[in-house]
């Protein structure tokens, strides 16, 4: 499956935002955002243009992608899954996007961010109902109980994860057992439960154009 390999620090910048892409590392003074806090390129530290309405719009749904990890042919998936569902679309669509598993996983604080919970996941060191997954855009369900293996425990950087279990905190949607290593899905998620700045109602604009 395609995904971006580049540096990442760069997406954080061009966005003018933290992305939280790099982890333990977005926390602290090394931080691209903190150091270079201007778009990335020869031209980023220039006098900023007034973006265009377009220009908006395409930021926006550049922002969503690029937090949730996913790529412009599966977040369009997403978009028009979204319309079909009853509600507001911008709303459907972030609701998606939150349910999916890596985003559980960094959540529950078993990854320190989407992208090495995507990698964990893919690793198959996760079980839902006790059955292993190994699909990141898997989306949980009210009731799935998200596990560790437990032939992963013993893996050095997992253990590593483990000890800082509660660190970060978890959505009221979902809950969290820091003794047994596994996260409950309580309700489904809704708007206000997804703290994130982002205007989706520029995503369904730019889509709609």
């Amino acid at each position: 499956m395609a995904r971006y390999t580049g540096p990442v620090c760069r997406l954080c910048r061009r966005e003018g935002m933290k992305l939280f892409l790099k982890g333990e590392r977005c926390y602290t003074g090394k931080c691209a955002i903190d150091r270079r806090a201007y778009a990335p390129g020869q031209h980023g530290q220039a006098r900023a243009k007034k973006p265009t309405e377009y220009g908006l719009q395409l930021r926006e749904k550049q922002k969503a992608r690029r937090l949730y990890g996913v790529m412009e042919k599966q977040f369009r998936h997403y978009f028009d899954e979204a319309v079909r569902r009853k509600g507001v679309a911008g709303e459907n669509l972030l609701i998606l996007l939150e349910r999916r598993l890596d985003n559980v996983i960094f959540h529950l604080g078993f990854a320190s961010s989407r992208p090495e919970a995507r990698q964990l996941v893919n690793h198959g060191h996760f079980t839902i109902n006790g059955k292993k997954v190994d699909i990141p855009s898997y989306s949980v369900r009210v009731g799935e109980v998200i596990a560790v293996h437990e032939g992963s425990k013993s893996s050095p950087r997992v253990k590593q994860l483990l000890e800082n279990l509660g660190s970060r905190t978890v959505p009221g949607w979902l809950s969290l057992d820091a003794n047994t290593a596994a996260g409950t899905v309580v309700a489904l998620p809704t708007r206000e439960d997804i703290q994130l700045p982002i205007q989706e109602h520029l995503i369904v604009e730019k889509y709609s154009r």
